[in-house]
């Protein structure tokens, strides 16, 4: 015979368990020996008085506070429907930022970084190929990224292993040890870290080491590569432990690298040696590379057949190392590491090294130049105005339109949306790591109002030519002053104060500083 619910509620609430039901006759919660009560319509009771809790009382006054004003119910139906950065979306600030620019630079096709953290890497050949282009007169032309990519990971793996050799006697739960085991071989990076594997390993075309499965989407092969880092790790701090000396464990570090040259060259197929090299340049009035690499046919006045009768230059079983300082005009070494760090911890007009930041072991660890804001800004326009493309890093995630290719507080209004202001500064945004930099992009010109001061600035990203307009976006300078923190300068744009610290003996700071974030 069923019992009825009163009956029922009456004698498991007087159990020992103390259970409470209602409506229905099933059992909600149990009772917490912490003094909780069970559930009753979804809300918990407390039988004790908490400070730290969210009050229930409170929970109704914020529900009536937020009801009670329209803006907010209009405000959800925009968001839940559209999401946050579409309802936020403000046109009256993307029609204040035109894409047009006083200083434009030509450049080749956009590229695409796809499902990677190569977005340094990719800047910083776009910087490269558009000298390249513009010193021979090519419509277009991309660089491998899997080139440098294959090195970068080979190279990042063996700097782990060496950092580990370095901290044997470290705990593995130190803070240094952590920083150093946390993603070995991952696929973030800066300028430096560029500039390091093509002075040991140059440069090559794409069509010399084209993209491959576990480049376009880099995570499982990354994944895998880390944990067998970390095993090595483990074995060799294992036979430290056990007495064994400094020198066979380097020795067996280096075993331990042709495992990791193997799943490099399995995951993304092994790098040319030698290659040949074919381009057409746009025109026949353009200066020769040397008798040795050049065809010289001349266009004839009305060609018979469809034939391309373009000049080309032509090189065969040329290395990496050749190409690059034969056909890059740029020096990697020229170029210097410039920082807007307003925190009081980091002095301006002071040059930083961030100890463990090396991914070619021998190249050294990042450097910076911190400078106010104006003078990292003239270098930026001197450069770009002498017809120079910058590598820069920055947050790109804070009032960003990824779609429609804007970086602009005043296009992306979520201060409206949610009726809250967003009130910190760079500073604070970097000392609580709230904005990091965290992406690297390429400035390919610049909108300079009639007194020279610049208004809106192009970006080039790497995120494919279906993002932005047509892969490119414009930054409004407001958003470069908060959220742009590092720019790549070629010296003769330095001025005379920043010059003088590049012999300055640089102060070293810890690999958990808010710059040492690797841009992906």
């Amino acid at each position: 015979m069923a019992r009825s619910a009163t009956a029922y509620q009456r004698r498991i609430l007087s159990s020992s368990d103390d259970y409470r039901c209602e409506g229905h006759i099933h059992v909600a919660a149990a009772r917490r020996k912490s003094g909780h009560t069970t559930t009753i319509n979804g809300m918990i009771e407390s039988n004790d008085t908490n400070e730290k809790a969210i009050d229930r009382q409170l929970l109704k006054r914020y529900a009536k506070d937020f009801n009670s004003d329209r803006a907010n119910l209009v405000a959800a139906n925009a968001a839940v429907s559209a999401g946050v950065l579409e309802a936020a979306t403000d046109y009256k600030g993307q029609r204040s930022l035109p894409r047009d620019f006083s200083i434009e630079l030509k450049q080749g096709s956009i590229t695409n970084q796809r499902r990677s953290g190569r977005c340094w890497m990719f800047a910083s050949l776009n910087t490269l190929r558009y000298e390249l282009m513009h010193t021979w007169n090519l419509d277009d032309f991309e660089f491998s990224e899997t080139y440098l990519f294959f090195w970068d990971a080979m190279e990042k793996s063996n700097t782990y292993l060496e950092n580990v050799l370095a901290t044997l006697d470290e705990p593995t739960d130190s803070r240094i040890f952590q920083e150093i085991n946390d993603g070995p071989a991952d696929d973030g990076g800066w300028w430096q870290m560029f500039a390091a594997l093509v002075n040991k390993y140059g440069l090559v075309p794409k069509n010399a080491y084209p993209e491959s499965a576990n480049s376009k989407d880099s995570d499982a092969f990354k994944q895998y590569l880390n944990s067998k880092l970390r095993e090595f790790a483990a074995d060799l701090r294992d036979r430290h432990a056990a007495g064994t000396p400094i020198d066979e464990l380097r020795t067996l570090k280096n075993e331990d690298m042709s495992t990791v040259y193997r799943m490099c060259a399995i995951a993304l197929g092994e790098p040319p040696e030698t290659f040949d090299f074919l381009v057409r340049t746009s025109d026949d009035d353009k200066k020769d590379a040397g008798s040795d690499g050049i065809g010289s046919d001349k266009k004839a006045d009305k060609p018979k057949s469809g034939k391309d009768e373009r000049r080309q230059i032509r090189e065969f079983g040329i290395t990496p190392i050749e190409f690059y300082r034969k056909y890059v005009p740029l020096d990697v070494n020229d170029l210097v590491t410039l920082c807007n760090v307003p925190m009081e911890s980091r002095s301006f007009n002071t040059r930083y090294r961030i100890r463990f930041t090396a991914n070619v072991a021998e190249a050294g660890d990042m450097e910076f130049i911190n400078v106010p804001l104006d003078a990292f800004k003239k270098a930026a326009i001197d450069q770009i105005s002498a017809g120079h493309p910058i590598w820069f890093a920055c947050d790109c995630t804070q009032f960003s339109l990824r779609s429609a290719g804007y970086f602009d507080r005043d296009s992306v209004r979520v201060d409206q949306l949610f009726g809250t202001e967003f009130t910190f500064d760079k500073a604070q945004g970097l000392e609580y790591g709230d904005s990091p930099s965290n992406h690297a992009m390429t400035f390919t010109g610049v909108n300079l109002d009639g007194d020279g001061r610049p208004n809106r600035w192009k970006v080039e990203n790497s995120w494919g030519k279906d993002n932005g307009d047509d892969g490119y976006y414009v930054a409004s300078d407001a958003w470069f002053d908060r959220y742009v923190t590092e720019i790549i300068i070629r010296k003769e744009y330095l001025d005379e104060a920043t010059r003088s610290l590049l012999t300055a003996e640089p102060v070293e700071l810890d690999p958990w500083e808010p710059l040492t974030k690797r841009s992906r």
